[in-house]
């Protein structure tokens, strides 16, 4: 195993395996090694005349494209810190996340962004840069993932992982110079994650500007794609197509479909598992922040059903309400503490870590542990709303809604979706100083304008019963659980995808 500068990736492949072969394609627009290991040195030297080092941050406000991975290379050759952020946030949103991480440049394809932000274009450095060697940097963040955060603030999460890889070392059954599919936003972590760490061990990466479930098995058939990452709505998706439509295509070059993000149904995880075979059904668990995670294939699911799976780079405990440590079967909140030790694995800006004495955190989810250390997970953050496997806060959306004149109080809750798992639904008690009530279409075209298009309610109800109770606080399970009987009853609004 040998330790490479992520910068050194493209030119090292281009050498092995070729110039001519495939890196990364986003539809027509196709990329070799030889031609991603120009434009990444070209595009270093742009970027470092503009003054970009070691640790900075820079915003790549980008579609999937492959500039995404041109920029990011150019970066890590310069030791500097990519941060992919999603092109369709409101301009409010974009603001306070660029406010918040301050970076030392902004790239965006879209000329509206541009406009906005003052970005460069993602074609930038082509024709500025220059073919001389530039040596690499290993910078000390590789990457710096974005979220809403449970306050409804945005933060960012700084990776504490150097910009260096074994690329001999095995990861995740990743094929070492083989195919590998990306259907997710590039903005999200597990995307952007395991799309890097597929092009650092030599991969051509298969990526999707926007998932559809046919062409998902297109090109799986097309380009013999050995690995893919997908997340339940996804699956939900292609299995849903008509059999005679998923039986025209041959996966058999698939090795191992990871998902990751969402619960997984029972139904449909038994679905793949008898379509593909349990030994290419992959689950891995945990947050951005990488405190730890659970892997789980889908051989050992057959033995241990709902199970998201073993810890593979930390330990893990079970608490009770009153912090005393839970045994096998107890359902408590979840606690990690990854191997390499607390605080070493991400540093937030915007936030700070709930951390215990020893260094233990949790992500706020509850469950519990088998007798043979396979982690449950009893209900996923009470809060969180895991809609499509991309979180929504409900704090980010009510504060959203609070800004309206028509909405005295709302309250955010996710209810179940077979086919997203949750969609978001807004409680709203009506301002009284208002001669009408807000419609729910009116609400959305408010929101549309602050949020992502993503954390707009689906539904909504109108009530004059309070939100609150005597102390003040919002019983969140008791509203859900309500809702959810009644959800025949509630006011939905044109889908948002």
């Amino acid at each position: 195993m040998s330790l490479v500068a992520m910068g050194d990736i493209p030119a090292l492949y281009a050498e092995r395996l070729g110039g001519d072969r495939l890196c990364v394609v986003h539809q027509d627009d196709r990329l070799s090694w030889g031609d991603m290991a120009t434009r990444v040195n070209r595009r270093a030297w742009a970027l470092k005349r503009l003054g970009i080092g070691k640790d900075d941050i820079v915003a790549l406000v980008l579609p999937n494209e492959n500039a995404v991975f041109e920029l990011s290379f150019a970066l890590w050759k310069l030791g500097a810190t990519p941060s992919s952020i999603s092109a369709r946030l409101p301009e409010d949103e974009l603001r306070a996340v660029l406010d918040l991480a301050r970076p030392r440049a902004v790239f965006a394809s879209d000329p509206a962004i541009r406009a906005a932000t003052g970005a460069l274009p993602a074609d930038y450095g082509l024709e500025q840069g220059s073919d001389e060697l530039l040596p690499s940097t290993i910078g000390n963040h590789w990457k710096a993932m974005t979220s809403g955060g449970s306050s409804g603030r945005p933060k960012m999460i700084v990776d504490m992982g150097p910009g260096a890889v074994n690329i001999g070392q095995p990861l995740l059954n990743l094929p070492q110079g083989g195919t590998v599919l990306n259907a997710g936003p590039l903005c999200h972590n597990a995307p952007f994650t395991f799309m890097s760490m597929a092009l650092h061990h030599g991969n051509s990466v298969i990526s999707m500007p926007r998932f559809d479930a046919e062409e998902t098995l297109r090109l799986i058939e097309r380009h013999r794609v050995a690995w893919a990452n997908l997340v339940p709505t996804m699956m939900s998706r292609i299995w849903a197509l008509p059999e005679k439509t998923r039986s025209r295509y041959n996966l058999s070059s698939l090795e191992a479909v990871w998902h990751t993000a969402a619960p997984m149904p029972a139904w449909l995880k038994e679905a793949w598992i008898d379509w593909i075979g349990p030994e290419k059904v992959w689950e891995i668990y945990g947050g951005t922040e990488r405190q730890g995670n659970t892997v789980l294939s889908g051989i050992e699911w057959l033995t241990h059903r709902g199970s998201v799976g073993r810890p593979i780079n930390c330990h893990i405990r079970i608490l009770g309400g009153n912090g005393q440590q839970l045994g096998p079967g107890k359902v408590g909140e979840i606690h990690f503490l990854p191997f390499t030790g607390a605080g070493s694995t991400y540093r937030y800006l915007g936030a700070e870590p709930h951390r215990s004495d020893d260094g233990y955190e949790t992500i706020g989810d509850f469950g519990w542990l088998d007798e043979d250390g396979y982690l449950y997970i009893a209900d996923r953050r009470a809060d969180l709303i895991l809609r499509g496997g991309v979180n929504v806060y409900p704090a980010e959306v009510e504060n959203a809604l609070s800004e309206h004149p028509g909405v005295a109080l709302a309250v955010v809750i996710g209810l179940p979706d077979r086919d997203l798992g949750a969609v978001v639904h807004a409680i709203v008690n009506p301002s009284q100083d208002m001669p009408e009530a807000p419609t729910a279409e009116a609400l959305n075209d408010f929101l549309a304008t602050r949020l992502a298009r993503f954390k707009l309610p689906a539904s909504y109800e109108f009530t004059d019963e309070p939100l609150r109770d005597e102390a003040g606080k919002v019983r969140r399970s008791q509203l859900r659980a309500e809702r959810i009987s009644a959800q025949s009853t509630l006011e939905s609004v044109p889908f948002h995808g």
